[in-house]
């Protein structure tokens, strides 16, 4: 072996030898045999170096896995013998090997086991028992060759191909067959020579145990011998974690309903009488997570064998399935409120079927409603935050936690299904007593309590967030509640989660203040100060900015009292801040948006005079407009990179923030009715300038582009005469993302003004080919990935482009620009159509050729098209779904094919009878295509309904591909 390559597998060597021993690594899989010289290092222990042993594994797995049919029997042979050499030598060597050694090595056996057991090495096993007898070390990997084999056949995790999952279940049959009573028995034998002196070994067999269990016979473990083995086990503080989860699995094994029933209880029996069930008593946390799924996983069987039960009308079955269901309910509440969340956490899933169960039921008894009140009494105990939590700085644990409320929040909409009155009472009451103390109460309860409030909303559900109409004792209740929220004074709580939660709940029920609209000044007067917008904490205030927008939008007119003031209000929250003057603005550019948002809400839908929304809407922009200018000079000057980037960034916000004002107007003529369209065109030409600023190209035309999209749609023919100069900027020195974002913007104007811009479109069509012809022509690296993807959305975006405008009716634009211009745009469609592997663009592709045809391919049509439909258009429509890379199992690709159907028919339908004479007589021969074929497809393509064909079409390229 090359020793110096071989200095670069320890990770402390410098980068230059890695290099090298990967090199080397790649030269040694693609040698014919090098695997000898490793299998040789392996067997007589030539390395003693971690790193070599390991990569000489490597080298024999890969032989394994990709070329081992390559192999000559004695090779084959001799890789067996290797294996077994090396695993005789682990039992007499004075230290085991390290753990990643023996995980690689167990790894090379499974698959030597995948590809030889069924055929030359059944006794796989028995060889390695035979070996490793009941030798610690050997016992060791006997269990991790185990483990690799069941990851080999059943892990969930590896997408297998249909062979695979094949051979899989011929490979689990003859085990079963021939060696899993042997294998089971060695179990046993491990885990009683081992359970006492060995806890490390006795675990790991456990480990096997359990992951078998869900493929094998289960009596040969649900049986008196073993199942007291576990139960010993559960009370061995080391081995009882790993138990659990055996015993876990075993309940998890799917069985007859009846039978299932009584395992589980047999089970129960035990473990209660061990007095595992007095939870209360135990302190050793990571036990009691297991034991909580262990728990959760027998109510969920029994749950699961009372549905079945029922299905099949064994009423009384089911019945003392439910009775031994309801047994387990105290265990399962104690586990549930239990203050260790993962505890609570692993039970959830019995106590939700448990209510699905309840919610079934005709009639609850007593004690099923005092669980399911003790049920909705822990859910809302364990939503309340703990101490530790860091609202700051939310790490590991908090996104934990936030999780664990999302489960909870499930368990309380299923409450409300089985029993909505009790719930509503239940929240009522704590809310009330806690909102009635709320000076003296801790955060985490003040929180909860406002909480479960706004979890109301969801968990009894109505149309359109109607919660104050309808059912009385209901909307009384929240309008109630909502009362004494928005008057208790909650708002001023000194924690943010307080604050925040107020905030939500107000927005959540906006509705509420449509019948008490008495209460929106001072929920107002809260958005607006200190406790909101002008919070200490950047958190606060960026929630409350998006938050402030929705309850405006919501309140709509009933906010005309106080438009002016809160425009005066939050006039200093807008101020854009130049990135010289060192200020720390209160809110980010995001948020400041939804404040633009807000007051153009304000205004658009103010009781004004379209006058007055004038002047108010021109207050709110020539800020931004006056800034602009002064910034964009400050930006041709800048000479420092950095200033120049804080200063684009600068101008692209003034830009964005005026985009957003605009939201507030849905068409033209509520611009016009407001009098608002002026000013908007002012904008435009304080922006448009920005365009031809060689400094932060991108940056800059990204937001200009922005602003003209929302103009089309609030200015329409009046942004016109700013359109062509515009793109004229936006195409010079562009760059492939570039066009990709411009293309979408003339898309727009095409297909918003379709003729009204055709003198434009022909004046700009050949130079948007050329930018973007100039883009995909450019010469990029072999591997690099982003470049080939900007490359092919480019693509997409000019056939979109192109399907706009002959789908607009404008296909004389494309006419009008000269023969061999129109030709060499066709060119590229047929090219799209067929070489890109690529069936998004080829669909287009196909939606064009069919517009073409439409338009073009009639008697009347240009000179010389219906030449190419034949040269061209019909082969492509074969030669696109005969490639390889065309894959009719892929939904995409089976869209594409239908459009090329379309354009088959497409193609019938303008030149009739020439079309079946040209494919019967020319085309299809030359492909092959067998005489009784051509028959057939030639009436399928004649057939009046387009579906018939379509479906034809996929069965035909079916057959055709090999």
């Amino acid at each position: 072996m090359d020793e110096q390559a071989l200095l670069g597998l320890n990770p402390n060597a410098d980068a230059d030898f890695r290099q090298r021993a990967l090199a080397y690594f790649e030269q040694l899989k693609i040698s014919q045999d090098a695997w000898q010289v490793c299998a040789e290092a392996l067997a007589q222990s030539i390395y003693s170096d971690d790193h070599i042993k390991f990569f000489c594994f490597q080298v024999l797995e890969h032989q394994v896995k990709f070329k081992y049919s390559e192999l000559t029997e004695v090779q084959q042979q001799l890789i067996r013998e290797t294996l077994i050499t090396w695993l005789q030598a682990q039992m007499l060597n004075p230290q085991p090997e390290k753990t990643f050694i023996r995980n690689k090595a167990a790894q090379v056996f499974a698959l030597l086991f995948v590809t030889e057991y069924l055929t030359k090495w059944p006794k796989f096993f028995f060889d390695i028992l035979s070996v490793v007898d009941l030798n610690p070390r050997g016992v060791d990997m006997y269990l991790r060759i185990l483990m690799a084999v069941d990851a080999e056949l059943v892990d969930r995790d590896v997408v297998h191909t249909s062979e695979e999952a094949r051979r899989n279940t011929l490979l689990k049959d003859t085990m079963r067959e021939q060696c899993i009573p042997s294998l089971v028995e060695s179990w046993y034998q491990i885990l009683q020579n081992y359970q006492y002196n060995n806890s490390e070994l006795t675990c790991q067999c456990l480990e096997v145990v359990g992951a078998y269990v869900s493929w094998i016979d289960l009596s040969l473990i649900a049986n008196e011998r073993f199942i007291n083995m576990l139960l010993g086990h559960m009370s061995v503080e080391v081995l009882r974690e790993e138990a659990c989860d055996c015993l876990f699995e075993i309940v998890n094994k799917g069985m007859d309903p009846i039978d299932k029933t009584k395992l589980v209880e047999s089970l129960c029996q035990v473990l209660q009488s061990a007095g595992l069930f007095s939870i209360d008593q135990e302190d050793d946390v990571d036990f009691l997570a297991r034991f909580s799924k262990l728990v959760n996983g027998m109510g969920q069987a029994l749950i699961a064998s009372w549905t079945k039960l029922i299905k099949n009308g064994d009423m009384k079955s089911a019945q003392d399935t439910l009775q031994a269901i309801e047994a387990k309910v105290a265990l399962m509440l104690q586990l549930l409120i239990h203050e260790d969340d993962d505890i609570s956490s692993n039970i959830i899933g019995f106590c939700y079927d448990y209510l699905h169960i309840l919610k079934q039921l005709s009639a609850l008894s007593d004690q099923q409603k005092a669980n399911v009140e003790a049920i909705m009494l822990a859910v809302m105990k364990k939503l309340t935050y703990d101490e530790e939590y860091n609202f700051e700085n939310e790490g590991e644990d908090e996104a934990m936690f936030v999780e664990y409320r999302k489960q909870l929040k499930l368990l309380l909409d299923r409450l409300a299904q089985v029993s909505p009155e009790l719930l509503l009472a239940s929240v009522r009451r704590v809310f009330n007593t806690t909102l009635q103390n709320w000076q003296t109460t801790r955060f985490m309860e003040v929180e909860v309590a406002i909480r479960l409030l706004y979890m109301l909303a969801e968990a009894l559900p109505v149309s359109h967030g109607a919660h104050f109409s309808g059912d009385v004792t209901k909307a009384t209740a929240l309008q109630d509640m909502m009362r004494t929220l928005v008057t208790s004074g909650v708002s001023a709580y000194q924690h943010t989660s307080v604050t925040l939660e107020f905030f939500e709940t107000v927005v959540r029920y906006e509705k509420f203040f449509a019948v008490e609209p008495q209460h929106i000044p001072t929920v107002l007067m809260a958005f607006l100060d200190h406790r909101g917008l002008r919070h200490t904490s950047p958190k606060v205030r960026s929630r409350t900015a998006y938050l402030f927008s929705r309850f405006v939008k919501s309140l709509n007119k009933q906010m005309n009292p106080f438009i002016e003031d809160v425009l005066n209000r939050i006039q200093d929250l807008m101020e854009l801040s130049p990135p010289e003057n060192g200020y720390q603005a209160l809110l980010s550019s995001d948020d400041q948006l939804f404040i633009y948002e807000t007051a153009g809400v304000l205004i658009v839908n103010s009781e004004y005079s379209a006058e007055r929304k004038q002047v108010l809407m021109r207050n709110l922009l020539t800020p931004l407009m006056e800034k602009f200018k002064v910034l964009l000079e400050k930006l041709m000057m800048a000479q420092d990179e950095d200033r120049q980037m804080a200063l684009a960034d600068c101008l692209n916000h003034a830009v964005g923030f005026a985009s957003r004002t605009s939201k507030a107007f849905s068409n033209k003529q509520t611009v016009k009715q407001c009098g608002c369209s002026e000013v908007y065109l002012d904008c435009l030409q304080t922006f448009l300038p920005a365009l031809s600023c060689p400094l932060q190209k991108e940056v800059l035309r990204s937001g200009v582009r922005t602003f003209l999209h929302r103009m089309i749609i609030c200015l329409e023919e009046e942004v016109l005469p700013f359109i062509p100069s515009a793109s004229e900027h936006m195409l010079k020195d562009c760059e492939a993302k570039d066009l990709q974002e411009f293309i979408p913007l003339i898309n727009q104007i095409t297909a918003k003004f379709k003729t009204q811009v055709s003198p434009f479109l022909q004046q700009m069509f050949m130079p948007l080919l050329h930018a973007i012809f100039e883009v995909l022509l450019l010469p990029a690296e072999e591997n690099d990935q982003s470049a080939a993807l900007e490359k092919q959305m480019l693509r997409r975006s000019y056939f979109a482009f192109l399907q706009t405008v002959t789908g607009s009716g404008m296909s004389e634009v494309i006419a009008n620009q000269g023969a061999e211009n129109v030709e060499r745009v066709l060119f590229t469609v047929i090219q799209g159509a067929v070489d890109y592997p690529d069936p998004i663009a080829q669909k287009t592709c196909f939606i064009i050729l069919s517009k073409l045809v439409e338009l073009w391919g009639g008697k009347d049509g240009p000179v010389g098209f219906a030449d190419f439909v034949y040269k061209h258009i019909v082969p492509a429509c074969f030669l696109a779904p005969l490639k390889q890379t065309f894959d009719l199992a892929d939904a995409q690709t089976v869209l594409a094919l239908s459009e090329c159907a379309v354009t088959l028919k497409t193609i019938h339908l303008k030149r009739g009878p020439e079309c079946i004479q040209y494919l019967q007589q020319e085309y299809l021969p030359s492909l092959q295509v067998a005489p009784e074929i051509i028959q057939e497809f030639c009436q399928a393509l004649q057939q009046p309904d387009a579906k018939v064909f379509k479906n034809y079409l996929k069965v035909f390229f079916q057959r055709a591909k090999p």
